[in-house]
């Protein structure tokens, strides 16, 4: 009895540790820790001006006009349209797309590459890591590259498990970034910031354009948009920078017919 007592005190004494190491890990977001993510998030106007790439509505993009040499675009997550892919390759790019949920691109053209197979944090039956999507390819080993995704929340691990050797390969990468409002709870957030911070890392952003799908709610007091694009410039191509200090930027386009919301202040301000 008194050594099942003392392996019963040692269980719960292990259970004890585990739970107060989960509380420490998952300790729920104050509003100054979201608010100080968000101002490093502020977008900032370069001396590389932002075009759009990809038409109007779902599929188009602002990204710095900085395009020149950058060797191949990385795609996870394709559309009916693709349209952002087709001028990127226009330009002269690669490009590499990934989607299990397709059987191929919506548009075909030479310089496009497609695996049936979805993009992920580890490598199982029908996913793939961006790492060793990247690896897999033929592509020179010192060239920059563009990632572009949109892989309806998956984005966050994949950026998570992707090392920073490789994301820094990338010199502008443009991601839509979903259930942004779960940011107030504590696993969201821990995953979410730890994404962000691997971006800031290496990247700037430079442009935020909330989509228009899903709306704004108030997390912890602060307007978060559900659905938002980010793109990030690598920080080694820019010469000088400021703050901007207007939303929307002339060139965005609502993402879907619908009612129009604006980035909320508290992400530029």
């Amino acid at each position: 009895m008194r050594g099942m007592a003392k392996h019963l005190s040692k269980g719960k004494l292990l259970r004890s540790l585990r739970v107060g190491i989960l509380r420490r890990i998952y300790t729920r977001p104050n509003r100054e820790q979201l608010l100080d993510l968000i101002k490093r998030l502020h977008p900032q106007d370069t001396d590389k001006r932002l075009i759009r790439i990809g038409g109007n509505q779902d599929g188009g993009y602002l990204i710095p006009d900085d395009l020149e040499g950058i060797e191949a675009c990385f795609s996870p997550g394709v559309g009916d349209k693709s349209t952002f892919e087709f001028e990127c390759a226009e330009r002269g790019m690669k490009i590499f797309m990934a989607d299990a949920s397709v059987e191929k691109p919506g548009i075909d053209h030479p310089q496009f590459s497609f695996q049936k197979k979805y993009v992920g944090a580890s490598r199982k039956k029908d996913f793939i890591t961006l790492k060793d999507w990247m690896e897999s390819v033929e592509i020179r080993s010192d060239s920059d590259l563009l990632l572009q995704m949109d892989i309806e929340g998956f984005e966050y691990e994949v950026l998570n498990a992707t090392p920073d050797s490789h994301l820094s390969r990338f010199r502008v990468i443009v991601v839509e970034f979903h259930g942004m409002t779960n940011v107030g709870l504590p696993y969201f957030f821990q995953r979410y910031s730890k994404a962000f911070e691997k971006l800031l890392a290496h990247h700037t952003c430079v442009h935020i354009h909330p989509n228009n799908c899903c709306g704004v709610e108030l997390v912890l007091g602060l307007e978060i948009p559900a659905v938002a694009e980010f793109t990030f410039l690598r920080t080694d191509r820019i010469l000088h920078e400021k703050p901007v200090d207007l939303f929307p930027n002339p060139l965005d386009v609502d993402c879907v017919e619908t009612k129009s919301i604006k980035l909320p202040e508290v992400w530029y301000r």
